[in-house]
């Protein structure tokens, strides 16, 4: 299986993935590496690397072959807000037989700035640009994974939640 921790930056997806691969006998596989790797052949597009076509079937075929090289569960925490691109990925797991468990961690705008700003200020303006696309994309997140609240709850709680569901 796959749990895959979607949510937008500062949510917690980070620290809950390394809380779950003890829980879980998991490793961790960041998606936003394949992209690292686009970036260098590839100018990235207007928005980021998730927009590049390539990118999401890279994804589906880099976390199968790491599935199945490593014969157990993989953790991979990454935003994704376009239905579409978070429909292609889970599909094309799925259609290889590797089930995925979709969490959304969730903050509410004022806890996430608060944590935002809190960030190191190289990439707090990239991370504060992208809240309002999070909210507009609450709808369909709230339809497609299991949302949890990491306002008030701890991350080794959120890991715990997690773990107890998937198992």
């Amino acid at each position: 299986m796959i749990v895959w921790l979607n949510g937008t930056f500062g949510s917690g997806k980070t620290t809950t993935a390394r809380e779950l691969t003890g829980l879980l006998g998991a490793r961790v596989f960041d998606p936003e590496y394949v992209g690292y790797l686009l970036r260098v052949p590839f100018p990235e597009p207007e928005g980021d690397f998730q927009d590049l076509d390539l990118w999401r079937p890279l994804v589906v075929e880099t976390l199968a072959r790491v599935h199945a090289h490593t014969g157990g569960p993989l953790v991979a925490p990454q935003t994704i807000l376009v239905e579409r691109y978070a429909r292609e990925i889970f599909d094309g797991l799925s259609a290889r037989g590797i089930t995925v468990h979709h969490f959304v961690l969730h903050a509410n705008r004022d806890e996430l700035l608060r944590r935002i700003e809190a960030d190191e200020p190289s990439i707090r303006q990239w991370r504060l640009d992208h809240l309002d696309a999070y909210e507009k994309a609450l709808p369909w997140l709230k339809k497609s994974g299991t949302v949890l609240d990491t306002v008030d709850t701890p991350p080794t709680e959120v890991a715990r939640t997690i773990s107890a569901a998937v198992n």
